[in-house]
């Protein structure tokens, strides 16, 4: 297959697919090696920007997703008459915050760090998706243990919790 047409095949695969696509996913499509893909989604990214189009192709979550073009967001939201119905309470921020600089925790120890209870916020998060039970501690009570999930990456546009900006002391 011609370098044109793998591009025209992956900017295909990840106009359609709602969940990010990893490298290796693609390669295995194009019978190509990830680093070959890794290089024609670079350069996709490249052109779909110089070229002032409407759709970038995000690194998120561990793999590539097709997207609007970020200063394009309030003209999109206007058009589509969508408010921010997708933002989190400054609650939930700072209990997702502290989930994702410290997990796994529990709720007593984001309790601990937030002075205020936190199931409601708790639930609200597990329902987004947007953290998961990934356990039980050892102890009294066996409490479950919070941590967050790829849809966390993928809300916040991280490609991964290494993005994460470093805690001030």
């Amino acid at each position: 297959m011609e370098r044109a047409q793998c591009k025209a095949l992956i900017e295909a695969i990840l106009f359609l697919k709602e969940e990010p696509v990893k490298a290796e996913q693609l390669a295995k499509f194009l019978e190509s090696s990830p680093d070959e893909v890794r290089t024609l989604v670079k350069e996709l990214q490249e052109e779909l920007a110089s070229q002032q189009r409407g759709l970038r192709i995000f690194e998120i979550a561990g793999g590539y997703q097709m997207g609007s073009a970020p200063e394009l967001a309030p003209y999109i939201e206007k058009a589509l008459g969508e408010k921010e119905s997708d933002s989190l309470s400054p609650a939930a921020l700072e209990t997702l915050a502290i989930i994702a600089y410290k997990q796994p925790l529990t709720r007593v120890e984001i309790e601990a760090v937030r002075g205020v209870r936190c199931e409601h916020v708790l639930d609200q998060l597990l329902k987004r998706k947007l953290i998961c039970v990934c356990g039980r501690k050892e102890g009294p009570g066996r409490p479950l243990l919070y941590k967050t999930t790829p849809d966390f990456l993928k809300f916040f546009g991280l490609k991964s919790l290494e993005e994460l900006p470093p805690l001030e002391q």
